[in-house]
């Protein structure tokens, strides 16, 4: 993760002087619960603790108020395995997300509320095993601007991983198709509180 920070970084600096955008760079922390992914899978209940979730974002100005967003977040949880284990087996499971989409400030000045909308990849791995789903997440928050440079972000957002789908064709005719398309989502609600570092 303090890689993917220091990417993000060293690419926003040299992006600053060419096309002389604003570009914030947040390392974020916070809680994120919810997720029944097993469960979609064993078709048994299994638990899904929530647990701290530690990430980044990138942002780079489009136009005033709009912004680029990529976002990465890593979650590690706890799981309860179905029923059969004797005592109760736990397993570790980590949850990544990777997402890129845009966000849009409401207002100016050193109190900026915002909205956002991304799409990306969620990958569950526990052990040697992984999976890895597309996802897309809605959310909001506000940025505290107390200087030109640095500054506070507070935000949710709820991520939906799609981790089956299928269409099924009911009918043809010349020209047209009656069809269906059903999908398994899982929830995710996520919060977190980060520090913006803006660079010029």
């Amino acid at each position: 993760m303090l890689v993917t920070v220091a990417a993000a970084t060293c690419v926003a600096a040299h992006m600053t002087p060419l096309h002389a955008q604003a570009v914030e760079v947040a390392p974020l922390g916070g809680y994120r619960f919810g997720g029944d992914f097993f469960e979609l899978l064993t078709a048994q209940p299994i638990d899904l603790d929530g647990a701290f979730a530690l990430g980044a974002v990138l942002n780079v100005q489009i136009t005033e108020g709009t912004q680029f967003e990529a976002q990465y977040t890593h979650q590690r949880a706890d799981l309860i395995l179905p029923r059969g284990f004797d005592p109760p087996a736990r397993a570790r499971v980590t949850v990544d997300h990777w997402l890129g989409g845009g966000l849009q400030e409401l207002e100016g000045g050193r109190v900026r509320p915002f909205l956002t909308g991304m799409i990306g990849l969620t990958r569950y791995a526990s052990g040697t095993d992984s999976e890895i789903r597309f996802a897309a997440s809605v959310g909001g928050g506000v940025k505290l601007l107390p200087t030109a440079r640095f500054g506070l972000r507070l935000d949710g957002r709820v991520i939906a991983t799609v981790v089956d789908a299928g269409a099924t064709v009911y009918a043809c005719a010349p020209g047209r198709c009656l069809l269906a398309f059903d999908a398994d989502l899982v929830w995710q609600a996520e919060f977190t509180t980060g520090i913006v570092i803006r660079l010029h």
